[in-house]
């Protein structure tokens, strides 16, 4: 790695930088309204941020960096915790006195939309706080789209270059231009999300949680301005109305946007989307089925919250409509399995994501068959396309990986006092950027508050790794990478 590389590097992320701190003039002017104390701290820290930003990205100009798999691993990893702490430093200084650690963890979080919080009395918090909480994770849901779609799979990355395989592959005339499809993308999430706003407001919610819920849902991130979430709303509608957006925006966004201007449904049939819509429908059926069995509860109403629960938790939103852990440990169960499959490839959404399982499905029996017929010829697909065995060990490498992270994950935090059900599960639900776990103190009905600076640090990188895909953190942590 030369300084050249790294002066481009940083040249790239002062631009970014620029643009976040520009961006919290929004939340300086809603604390403004309300005369909160706040709207001082984002308003100076817009100008200072803007400043130093443009001042760094003025002294590292010397032209457009050089594209290559080493400069995109170091790129990704120094955007994403510049986006962290830029984002930590108003929640740091504002009037929660949050100590750095957790204003960092909650920053992280919701910059990689996973919707852990630390933060308590959200129903009375400014309202320019809430709304920052909500910007970030929608400015990540966007980021986390052009990473699954344009830097994975240059970089070739945990298996990230699926979208080289599939029928929907931008590299069709109509997208033959990177930023015409990336103006599509954000055209579409921008569309979405006022959509969403709408709906919300029409059946019930105010302007302002409209606005809030409708940028977290489409991010799939889950941070509300209600401490018992949706639950707050005891509203029905509203629950099939987010589960709709949860759904949606755990597809890959290549295929939506495809959809919206081909009109033509051969576009979404892609078989890792028939797979994360039939885990979402049968454990959400069953679900439902052994609640009413075991407690008697409205079937329908068990549908609705059985829907919405597993549809946050497969999305990686993190929102919660009640506490599903009490419902029985069919549903703990059920949850914890949800927690490692997430969405689709090129979504907002995180977890191992449906298009790795269906490869590894598609490795695995054709290698069990061998055992019986040692001289047949098998090839992996992924639909139609024939799977390569780079990508192949991509994926079983990220999923080692994660496996491996979890496991030393689950065993530092059992060290530093935790029991095993939180331990486990925060660490999973890290790396899987869900939200919450299981148990009283990080499950749907609790939050991270309660846990250490050091836990709370360790969960914060198992985060930023789970969004990153792992393996473009590791790299970057290696003592090679370096070298020149």
């Amino acid at each position: 790695m030369t300084t050249a590389d790294l002066r481009a590097a940083l040249h790239v992320a002062a631009l970014f930088g620029i643009y976040l701190t520009l961006a919290m003039v929004v939340p300086a002017f809603a604390d403004a309204y309300v005369s909160n104390p706040d709207a001082v701290v984002f308003a100076r820290l817009s100008v200072l941020g803007t400043a130093f930003f443009s001042a760094l990205a003025m002294a590292t100009r010397e032209g457009p960096p050089q594209l290559n798999r080493r400069m995109g691993i170091l790129l990704v990893n120094l955007l994403w915790i510049v986006f962290c702490l830029v984002g930590a430093i108003p929640l740091w200084l504002s009037t929660e006195n949050l100590t750095f650690t957790k204003a960092l963890f909650e920053s992280v979080s919701a910059i990689t939309t996973t919707g852990s919080t630390v933060m308590t009395g959200l129903d009375h918090a400014p309202p320019g706080l809430l709304l920052w909480r909500s910007m970030l994770q929608w400015f990540g849901g966007v980021g986390i789209v052009a990473l699954g779609l344009f830097v994975m799979p240059f970089l070739r990355l945990g298996g990230m270059a699926f979208f080289r395989l599939e029928s929907s592959d931008i590299n069709e005339k109509v997208f033959a231009r990177i930023a015409t499809f990336m103006r599509a993308v954000v055209a579409i999430y921008v569309t979405l999300t006022l959509v969403c706003a709408a709906i919300y407001h029409v059946l019930g919610m105010t302007q302002f949680d409209a606005l809030n819920h409708a940028m977290t849902t489409i991010a799939t991130g889950g941070f509300s301005t209600h401490d018992q979430s949706f639950g707050y709303f005891k509203n029905i509608p509203l629950l099939w109305t987010a589960t709709f957006f949860m759904t949606i925006c755990s597809l890959p966004f290549s295929i939506l946007v495809l959809f919206a201007v081909k009109r033509s449904a051969a576009s979404i049939r892609d078989p890792q989307i028939i797979v994360f819509l039939g885990y979402l429908f049968v454990s959400a059926i069953l679900l439902a089925i052994y609640r009413r069995a075991e407690s008697g509860a409205d079937f329908g109403t068990s549908l609705s919250h059985a829907f919405f629960n597993l549809a946050s938790i497969l999305s990686t939103s993190g929102y919660a409509s009640e506490d599903y852990t009490a419902w029985g440990p069919f549903a703990v169960s059920l949850a914890f399995i949800a927690t490692v499959a997430g969405g689709c490839s090129g979504s907002t959404s995180g977890g191992i994501k449906a298009y790795r399982f269906v490869i590894m499905y598609g490795a695995v029996r054709p290698a069990i068959m061998k055992v019986l017929y040692p001289d047949s010829i098998m090839t992996v697909r992924y639909g139609g396309a024939i799977v390569d065995p780079e990508m192949q060990r991509a994926i079983f490498l990220f999923f080692s990986m994660f496996i491996s992270f979890w496991a030393a994950g689950t065993l530092s935090l059992s060290a530093m006092g935790y029991d095993f059900a939180t331990s486990a599960s925060a660490v999973l639900s890290s790396l899987s950027n869900v939200g919450p776990g299981i148990g009283s103190m990080v499950g749907p009905a609790g939050n991270f508050a309660g846990m250490s600076d050091p836990a709370l640090a360790l969960l914060s990188a198992l985060m930023l790794m789970g969004r990153l895909e792992i393996v473009t953190v590791v790299l970057i942590l290696s003592p090679f990478f370096w070298r020149s």
